[in-house]
């Protein structure tokens, strides 16, 4: 026979889970505790705007108090306060949301939830991870109500009682335990109300209460008055047409205490389908090898959230430094992670359609701004189209490669061979290869981010037909003169001679004649396995292990040392030959200590041949 129960939840069991596992992070009691100050005097402004409480002209304001030495901090605000039925109501019933049951009650009448911020009824309940016991002083703005005093040590039984507060609003007060006692430090709680607090929409008051002989070091003093220590109107509220460069030079500088500013913005505001707002910078790499990580942080009713939500900002836009505040957002209990909805991965792709609109607008309007930046810019754009094809396909034709001659060209514009594009992973290191190309006519992009290796497979994949080579790779067909049959003998002998004085079993010697007389040999090495060399070096040999990449020696024919090198005795085209292989070992990378101590003992054996 089937019957149905009810199941029991026990408050003395429940509290040890709110106390441990509620939060990820202990300090964020403050957050939870300020932001329910905010949506009491939220509650009560539109109360007053309503025409159902009598508005007492008083401007809204938040005091969170430090008393090392009494170990307390309270939290006081001046907004809508509660009754001792309403004490009853949203204290003592564990996750009943006030907040909630407010916005019900007036959905019809107001638009208050574009500021209320808590819903979920437990934020108050967090004071308990540093708490050993809580007080509550509250007054209802309701006339002829009574002041109401609630306490409880975390248990399961509280204490209420008639109170002592003489003005309409609520104070919490927090007995710090020894475990929390970290949080009595002055400095401490400055740092923790700037990362939680910073920008929320009234006026934050901090204050600690000194010991008497601290105080009375300072009598003689002037007073000063009290400064808020939050910015309750951010830029990212204003709208774009209103806000100058000065502005969000500022903004940027006061939000991420960096003084290198940023290269240009994306002022985002939205209203339809869904409530956005907030400012994406693009910050100056510094470093030109490695993409620098980029912090945005993310708010709801400018209420800090957490840095760096991968379901709302797409990972690729993570380089960038930003805000964003978004008061739809499906926020879980404790407002650090986001429920799964659908509306998250809407919000992710129109903050990455409004990136790529903004930047091919600055390319089709300001293109020489554009080119000035794109070395900066260009990692973040290409790690973008590698994670994300859409963004690819949205801003691929804005793409800009530098030549040889400091010129920024589209991927359309690029001077292709037989549909192949070269390319310079290093102007120190390959210079010999540029001046080779430059010297007959030809061009090259230069591509020396390390995000580059990853790029370059990218493109090839997604506009096919297209080969990237890197310009010691291959000598095409544009540097060789004509190869004349009879030369074939002469060239035979000279590949031959240079293989037995290498030495190198799996070096390949080739003798052509090139258009450059100047360099008597040049090494190549295979493009493709040496991307896959160096694909294995990134990942740690996880694909399991690589040859080395096959290397060519491309011996120049029409070199005038060349030329002379089958007049020499052997010992001297042994020499030469090596020393010739070193210069060309030297363009293409750095040599090892071994190799260079050789190098140096064959240059003095050559300088001893004059």
């Amino acid at each position: 026979m089937k019957r149905e129960g009810q199941i029991k939840v026990d408050s003395e069991n429940l509290f040890p889970i709110i106390k441990k596992w509620l939060y990820s992070d202990r300090d964020i009691f403050i957050r939870e505790l300020v932001a329910n100050a905010c949506d009491a005097i939220k509650k009560y402004q539109s109360l007053c705007q309503m025409g159902e409480a009598e508005n007492d002209n008083a401007a809204p304001r938040i005091d969170v108090t430090l008393d090392p030495e009494a170990k307390t901090i309270t939290v006081s605000d001046n907004g809508i306060g509660m009754t001792e039925d309403e004490v009853e109501k949203y204290i003592a019933q564990i996750a009943f949301s006030g907040a909630q049951e407010f916005l019900d009650k007036y959905k019809d009448k107001t638009d208050a939830d574009g500021g209320i911020i808590g819903h979920f009824g437990l934020g108050f309940y967090s004071s308990y991870m540093v708490a050993e016991n809580v007080e509550i002083e509250t007054l209802s703005y309701q006339k002829d109500s009574k002041p109401v005093h609630w306490e409880s040590n975390g248990s399961h039984t509280y204490e209420i009682a008639d109170g002592s507060r003489t003005e309409k609003g609520t104070s919490v007060i927090l007995h710090i335990s020894d475990d929390g006692k970290e949080f009595l430090s002055e400095y401490k709680m400055r740092e923790i109300l700037r990362k939680y607090c910073h920008f929320m929409p009234y006026e934050i008051f901090f204050n600690t209460i000194k010991k008497p002989d601290e105080s009375a070091e300072k009598k003689d003093e002037a007073p000063s008055l009290p400064k808020p220590i939050n910015n309750t109107s951010p830029l990212w509220l204003k709208a774009p047409k209103d806000c100058t460069t000065e502005e969000y030079e500022d903004f940027y500088r006061e939000t991420f205490t960096d003084m290198n500013l940023p290269l240009f913005w994306i002022h985002l505001n939205v209203d339809y389908p869904f409530r956005l707002k907030g400012i994406l910078y693009f910050p100056k790499q510094t470093d030109k090898l490695q993409v620098m990580p980029g912090e945005i942080k993310l708010f709801a009713n400018q209420v800090y959230i957490a840095d760096n939500i991968k379901e709302v900002v797409p990972e690729f836009l993570m380089l960038l430094k930003g805000v964003i505040d978004c008061p739809d957002l499906p926020l879980n209990v404790s407002r650090s992670f986001l429920q799964n909805d659908g509306e998250v991965a809407k919000i992710s792709r129109h903050i990455t359609k409004k990136v790529a609109d903004k930047l091919t607008s600055v390319f089709n309007n300001e293109r020489k701004s554009f080119e000035s930046y794109w070395d900066d810019i260009s990692p973040f754009i290409k790690f973008g189209c590698i994670k994300d094809e859409k963004f690819y396909d949205k801003i691929k034709d804005i793409i800009l490669f530098k030549n040889l001659e400091g010129e920024y060209k589209t991927f359309a514009e690029l001077p292709k061979q037989n549909d192949k594009v070269y390319y310079v992973s290093s102007t120190e290191v390959q210079g010999q290869y540029i001046k080779l190309f430059k010297d007959n006519g030809l061009d090259a992009v230069i591509l020396e981010h390390n995000i580059d290796t990853h790029f370059v497979t990218f493109l090839e994949y997604k506009e096919s037909g297209t080969k990237f080579v890197r310009i010691d790779s291959e000598v095409g067909e544009a540097l060789k003169t004509s190869d004349a049959d009879e030369n074939k003998g002469s060239d035979d002998t000279l590949s031959n001679m240079f293989k037995d004085a290498i030495g190198k079993e799996k070096l390949t010697v080739k003798v052509e004649n090139l258009r450059s007389d100047d360099t008597p040999a040049i090494l190549t090495i295979d493009e493709y396995q040496r991307r896959m060399s160096d694909i294995s070096r990134i990942y740690g040999n996880m694909f399991g292990k690589v040859d080395e990449a096959a290397e060519t020696l491309i011996v120049n024919s029409s070199n005038s040392i060349v030329k002379k090198l089958p007049e020499l005795d052997a010992d001297k085209q042994k020499l030469l030959c090596r020393h010739i292989f070193d210069l060309a070992l030297m363009s293409q990378r750095k040599l090892t200590a071994e190799e260079m101590e050789g190098f140096i003992t064959r240059s003095v054996q050559v300088m001893g041949l004059i």
